[in-house]
C-alpha cells in the first residue's frame, strides 16, 4: 500500500509548518532567519520541501519581501492557533516545573528573621529573581490561611496538625540575667 508522502513525511514536516507560521509572521527570509536561529538559506529549503510535498507554492519570493500565496495563508490560518495553543501548553508545563516566580509572603519571628533569614534574603533574590518577598516580622501567632502567608517559620515543637511542618533547625531557650 503506498502511503501518502504528507503521513511519510509526517515527523519531518512539522517544523516545516513552524517555519512557514515564522515566515508568515516576519514577513522576511532575513527575519524569519534570525528569529528561528537558522540561515536564510535554511529557512528557504524548508519552505522548498513543503511546497513540494503540497505540490503547490505556498510563499511568493520577490527580491525585498515574501508574500504567502492563498494556500500558503490558508495553511497558515488553519495551524496558527493549533501552534498558539502548542506555545501556551508549553509554557504551563515551563511555568509548573520551571524557576519559582511571584508573590511568596512569608512571617517569621523578629529576632529570627533579622539573625537568619535577612542576611539570606540577597542570595535568595539572586538565585530567583522572578521571586517578590513579602517578609512580615512578629512575634505573634499568625493564621496562614486568614492572612494569606504561604510560609510561617515559628519556634514550636508541636505544629498544628492541620499544617505541613518540618524542621528547620534545633532551637533551644536559655535564661539571660544580671546576678542582680
Amino acid at each position: 500500500m503506498n502511503e501518502h508522502p504528507l503521513h511519510a513525511k509526517n515527523q519531518e514536516l512539522w517544523g516545516h509548518f513552524h517555519w512557514l507560521n515564522v515566515l508568515a509572521q516576519q514577513g522576511s527570509y532575513t527575519a524569519a532567519a534570525a528569529r528561528l536561529g537558522v540561515s536564510k538559506a535554511a529557512v528557504s529549503q524548508r519552505m522548498a520541501e513543503l511546497e513540494r510535498v503540497a505540490g503547490v507554492a505556498l510563499v511568493q519570493r520577490t527580491t525585498r519581501s515574501v508574500r504567502l500565496t492563498e494556500a500558503g495563508q490558508r495553511l497558515v490560518d488553519d495551524t496558527r492557533a493549533s501552534f498558539e495553543h502548542i506555545a501556551q501548553c508549553f509554557a504551563q508545563v515551563r511555568d509548573a516545573a520551571g524557576a519559582p516566580r511571584g508573590l511568596l509572603r512569608v512571617t517569621a519571628p523578629v529576632a529570627f528573621a533579622r539573625q537568619q533569614l535577612v542576611p539570606r534574603l540577597p542570595e535568595f533574590l539572586r538565585q530567583y529573581p522572578e521571586v517578590r518577598l513579602e517578609l512580615d516580622m512578629a512575634d505573634r501567632l499568625s493564621s496562614l490561611a486568614t492572612e494569606g502567608f504561604d510560609l510561617a517559620i515559628r519556634h514550636t515543637a508541636h505544629p498544628p496538625d492541620t499544617h505541613v511542618a518540618w524542621t528547620l533547625c534545633a532551637t533551644r531557650s536559655v535564661l539571660v540575667a544580671s546576678r542582680a
